[in-house]
């Protein structure tokens, strides 16, 4: 394939077909990718010839590692304020079209997905996951937030396991995701070129997905889902980490490791995720994405975020200085202030 064309987006058979085509970059997002998906799945809405849409990323290693984090970074640095925002304003744009798109919409996702590349595979219809499959959300841990609707999708996951995700930005494989409907169907990495062709060719979608569908095991976080629903319904993320604490010298590994985790996170990120996922429950998708361009639109003007990419994707020493650096530092007026209204820069969502 042509890897200067970033996204290529074709009508094959009876599929609208969107290739991700970056693999050196793990098919991170651009805007002209986000402006061009949207192009093409406005024009096949209309296409009677189009009768599904098949999404797949280019290479072995990744669906969509995300948006292209350093650059939106490096954008507001350098007062580019205006381009950086609209990445994000257009990409959840996207998002609101994907979830509303009245054509199945078929992701499949066989490697990385994190992120924006969450945010083009699971609002869809049907989302396939190969052998490789591993996703995440790890926001927290680069001072950033869990976006690309996740403030719709997080708190819909089974008892507390979408506060979970939120906060620790742990990764999920195939029967995980399955299990937590991350994933509406598990498919072995050698059967999904035939699946795809099978989709491009016409056939039903639902027969077709069942008919290759596979069994891939029991999911390992089942077993830790009472440990997960007890200590993740904590009032604030003080009192799950008390609670993660308490079961921990209780004998929980899990709950140890967790609590461990969190500790390494940006403070100020833990707490816009855990609002997030505490108000998502009872937002409609277009107002849980309205929420999330509140949140980008400010979040560039603090610290975390900045030190966060430095440590991870710039310098990748893995060890950010987060303002403030604990809990109990972290200002409550400020974190509602990211949930305010833009007013006339609110997002559009018609």
């Amino acid at each position: 394939m042509d890897e200067s064309v970033e996204v290529l987006c074709e009508r094959r058979g009876e599929a609208g077909l969107i290739t991700l085509n970056r693999p050196k970059a793990l098919n991170a997002l651009t805007l002209a990718m986000v402006r061009e998906m949207r192009r093409a799945l406005d024009s096949w809405t209309q296409d009677p010839a189009v009768t599904r849409i098949v999404v797949q990323g280019a290479g072995e290693k990744a669906f969509c590692a995300g948006g292209d984090i350093r650059q939106l970074t490096e954008d507001l640095k350098a007062g580019r304020r205006e381009e950086a925002l609209a990445f994000w304003r257009e990409e959840y744009q996207l998002n609101i079209r994907i979830k509303r798109y009245p054509k199945p919409y078929v992701a499949l996702v066989d490697g990385i997905c994190m992120g924006g590349g969450v945010g083009v595979s699971l609002h869809g219809t049907h989302r396939v996951a190969g052998d490789r499959y591993l996703f995440a959300m790890p926001e927290v841990g680069i001072g950033f937030f869990p976006d690309v609707g996740a403030t719709y999708a997080l708190p819909r996951l089974p008892g507390q396991t979408g506060m979970y995700l939120a906060l620790t930005g742990e990764r999920v494989k195939r029967a995980d995701a399955l299990m937590l409907g991350l994933a509406t169907h598990a498919v072995p990495s050698g059967n999904i070129e035939d699946l795809r062709e099978a989709l491009v060719g016409g056939d039903p979608v639902e027969v077709t997905l069942s008919r290759v569908a596979a069994d891939p095991g029991p999911a390992p976080l089942e077993v830790e889902r009472e440990i997960i629903d007890s200590c993740f319904s904590g009032e604030s993320v003080a009192e799950i980490l008390a609670r993660l604490d308490r079961a921990a010298g209780n004998g929980s590994d899990f709950a140890a490791k967790t609590a461990a985790t969190m500790r390494t996170k940006s403070p100020t990120s833990m707490n816009l995720a855990f609002e997030q996922v505490r108000r998502g429950a009872a937002l409609e998708f277009e107002e849980a994405m309205r929420t999330e361009f509140r949140i980008v639109s400010r979040i560039g003007d603090g610290h975390d975020f900045h030190e966060g990419v430095r440590a991870v994707l710039i310098d990748k020493d893995n060890q950010p200085r987060w303002r403030p650096a604990s809990l109990a530092e972290v200002d409550a007026a400020a974190i509602e202030r990211h949930f305010a209204s833009l007013g006339d820069r609110d997002l559009e969502v018609a």
